[in-house]
């Protein structure tokens, strides 16, 4: 009986520190809310001290500067010197975001109560031509962008673009997304970009390049299998230009696997005078 007791009575010991200690927790954690409650609406009363702007992008061209974001900015309101319990970060980074060279806002308030404003500029990838002579820029996304009043970017140029309609046809917007294709491809390689002078556009939507370098037009076709259609290309001119000169040739097709299809300037006929080229030879250093 009395070991019953004992244990009875050490059983109701546990249950009431038990009950003890979670009562503990649970008033240090109001105490946690209500002072986090205290501290949010002390830091909502205070005023937002000063807004800074950055500006990323993988070739920095900024198309929108700090005074055009803080623009943007103040046109819905008084930022800095404002309470901070007034500035809507959400809305203000979507106001932003259309601005048609920003590809996303990010914003929020440090420890010193500074709006630190964080843009990521879209970047293009190849500047369009339309059949009327008007031009866009593209982005990696196919996003057309218009052209900008700062700066003339250094990217790819195509010509002959179908159509200038805000919502494309299927057939153009894949057009589009090929544009992107090849534009990313010249856009990456420093030989390309010295050697291509434009891109033309044919009515069956094919590609043909313009060199700088001699009077010959290339027949790329579509963007399938690009890395072996230029390495073919690359090839022919290290072999045949060598041998037979930079003009001796008015049009080079790479369209067909391991060959490199010559037309002479001033015949109709094609020839292949050292134009076997082997897709395994890769483009030399440059």
């Amino acid at each position: 009986t009395k070991s019953f007791v004992a244990a009875y009575m050490s059983k109701r010991k546990y249950k009431w520190k038990k009950i003890f200690f979670a009562t503990l927790w649970l008033l240090a954690g109001i105490g946690v809310v209500v002072l986090l409650g205290a501290a949010m609406r002390q830091k909502n009363r205070k005023l937002c001290s000063d807004v800074k702007v950055e500006i990323r992008g993988a070739a920095k061209q900024l198309f929108i500067d700090e005074k055009e974001v803080l623009d943007i900015l103040n046109a819905m309101g008084r930022v800095s010197g404002n309470r901070i319990a007034s500035l809507n970060l959400r809305m203000m980074e979507t106001v932003v975001e259309k601005n048609p060279w920003v590809s996303n806002a990010e914003m929020f308030l440090d420890n010193n109560r500074v709006l630190q404003v964080i843009i990521y500029e879209r970047q293009p990838v190849a500047r369009v031509f339309l059949l009327d002579g008007g031009s866009f820029y593209v982005d990696s996304g196919s996003l057309r962008l218009p052209l900008s009043e700062k700066l003339l970017v250094r990217v790819p140029v195509f010509t002959g673009f179908p159509s200038d309609r805000a919502i494309l046809a299927a057939p153009d917007s894949s057009l589009l997304k090929q544009i992107v294709k090849l534009g990313q491809y010249v856009l990456a390689d420093s030989f390309w970009m010295a050697q291509v002078a434009q891109i033309d556009i044919t009515p069956q939507s094919n590609f043909e390049l313009v060199p700088v370098i001699g009077d010959h037009i290339v027949a790329l076709g579509n963007t399938d299998s690009l890395d072996k259609k230029f390495n073919r290309l690359y090839t022919f001119y290290q072999q045949a230009w060598l041998q037979n000169g930079i003009n001796t040739y008015e049009k080079l097709d790479v369209q067909f696997d391991n060959q490199v299809v010559a037309v002479r300037r001033g015949t109709t006929k094609a020839g292949l005078d050292s134009a076997r080229a082997g897709e395994g030879n890769n483009k030399a250093n440059h």
